[in-house]
């Protein structure tokens, strides 16, 4: 009966240190694709208003969380929005705001997948 309760109470306490430990690893890595999105949505919204310029700087920044993301998980959806970005990027530096648009919006549609 001992060995029994000692095992229980290790057991209780491994779930209990062990959940909050490994779920925040996780949440750690969500949290670079939560911001790559609220980036590229950025990206979106000042393209579709003609701002190529700040469409890079916000392409920019999701693009950097995107790839911090990239080294904590691997996922298809995850490296395509990364392209959309370099290409949003891309488009954005030459100053074609709709097709760097396009490239946001798929990077948005690629990203939110990941989840």
């Amino acid at each position: 009966m001992r060995i029994h309760r000692g095992a229980l109470v290790v057991a209780t306490v491994a779930a209990l240190v062990g959940g909050p430990l490994f779920g925040g690893l996780a949440l750690a890595g969500n949290k670079h694709v939560d911001e790559a999105i609220e980036h590229a949505k950025e990206a979106v919204d000042h393209g579709k208003q003609g701002h190529a310029d700040v469409l890079v700087k916000h392409a920019e920044g999701a693009l950097k969380h995107a790839q911090g993301a990239q080294k904590d998980m691997k996922n298809p959806h995850l490296d395509e929005g990364v392209k959309e970005l370099n290409e949003a990027v891309a488009h954005g530096k030459a100053g074609h705001a709709d097709v760097a648009t396009k490239h946001a919006e798929g990077a948005v549609t690629h990203l939110s997948e990941v989840k």
